[in-house]
């Protein structure tokens, strides 16, 4: 049996975030010792590690309660664990294309820079007028 802060320890996790997934239902509710201390045992490390190891991933939480429940299921098809690793990898993708975009934009900017005065700057004056880019790097959707 492990203490919160052990169990935070083992799983590379801090305390806040144990008790942020226990009241949003992502870890069962832990097991209290005489003195009232939290306790767990090593499933709920596995489970912890699982989830610190997607949310590594990107995935979203919402993500990770569909695996967790996906996994508390073994015998059943893993088209679902798949679609929704799919579904990661393309968000992933398209966030390399958008931080691709905003490199090239930098890139060019600053290039376009003569180094004189903040008054010819080429970088002032793109950032102050998105017309000037050279490509739409827009926030995410």
């Amino acid at each position: 049996m492990l203490t919160i802060g052990r169990l935070g320890q083992a799983a590379g996790v801090k305390v806040p975030t144990i008790r942020y997934y226990e009241q949003i239902g992502l870890l069962p509710p832990a097991d209290r010792s005489a003195g009232n201390q939290r306790i767990y045992d090593r499933a709920t490390l596995d489970r912890l590690s699982f989830i610190r190891h997607a949310r590594e991933l990107g995935f979203s939480l919402e993500a990770i309660r569909d695996l967790l429940s996906l996994s508390d299921k073994p015998d059943q098809s893993c088209a679902a664990a798949d679609a929704i690793a799919k579904a990661q990898l393309q968000a992933v993708q398209a966030r390399i294309a958008r931080l691709r975009a905003l490199q090239t934009e930098l890139h060019r900017m600053i290039d376009q820079c003569a180094c004189g005065t903040i008054r010819d700057c080429r970088v002032i004056e793109t950032l102050g007028d998105h017309s000037l880019c050279a490509q739409d790097h827009g926030a995410e959707a």
